[in-house]
């Protein structure tokens, strides 16, 4: 009974394992392999010849003198190429195609030429056009630097470099009740410690703080420091 299942079996793997023949020629065939093999090889086989490939088509490309024919493009110079490009183009299309100039480069300076500067100076030239400078030649006498305009605010930065006790140093005083909280109250009005110490000047500062702004007496209004103008002095 085993032996007769096997036989189906065994024909059905059998079919299976074969390839279709693809355009006609079955190409995993021993037969096909060995006629392959032999016409590399350069020797004869009796059998069925290879199926040849596609042939490449051997019309000539229209040329010389034919209708729809480009000239072709000769030169190195771009110039020369853009003129036979648009004049290709033209007998293609059968339009008018304006021609690229030919660059001109004679507005290249030759100055560093010896042989071209000689032609056109001479010692004489050169002597003439000397003069000519030192007749136009005019010389500007210096003058003082003008003054700072006054906008009748008080000048921090000459206030800061006429000072030399630093920030927290008490040298003016300072009565009242509870200075360090009203000055940062009123400090508060002012946008940056430069405005505070311009109003505090403005106000009969440093020797009066009507305001409390230098709750401490230093000279310097709203935590205000002298030292980036003095340092910018020094350096």
């Amino acid at each position: 009974m085993r032996f007769t299942l096997l036989i189906p079996a065994i024909g059905l793997v059998a079919a299976c394992n074969t390839v279709a023949p693809v355009g006609g020629t079955d190409f995993n065939t021993p037969s096909y392999q060995a006629q392959r093999e032999a016409q590399l090889a350069g020797q004869g086989y009796s059998g069925n010849p290879l199926v040849p490939p596609p042939v490449v088509s051997q019309e000539p490309l229209p040329g010389d003198g034919q209708a729809g024919a480009i000239a072709p493009l000769t030169g190195g110079d771009a110039s020369d190429i853009a003129n036979q490009t648009a004049a290709a183009l033209a007998s293609t299309s059968g339009q008018t195609v304006p021609v690229a100039p030919t660059p001109n480069n004679t507005a290249i300076s030759d100055e560093q030429d010896f042989a071209a500067v000689s032609n056109r100076r001479s010692i004489e030239s050169d002597a003439a056009r000397i003069e000519q400078n030192r007749q136009t030649y005019e010389v500007v006498a210096p003058t003082a630097v003008p003054q700072r305009g006054t906008d009748g605010q008080p000048n921090i930065v000459q206030y800061a470099l006429s000072t030399t006790n630093p920030v927290g140093t008490q040298l003016y005083s300072r009565s009242g009740f509870n200075l360090q909280a009203k000055a940062q109250r009123n400090c508060g009005q002012y946008a940056s410690p430069d405005q505070a110490q311009i109003a505090f000047l403005s106000n009969g500062g440093p020797q009066r703080d009507r305001k409390g702004l230098d709750p401490d007496g230093d000279g310097y209004a709203c935590g205000w420091d002298p030292s980036p103008f003095r340092n910018a002095i020094n350096n």
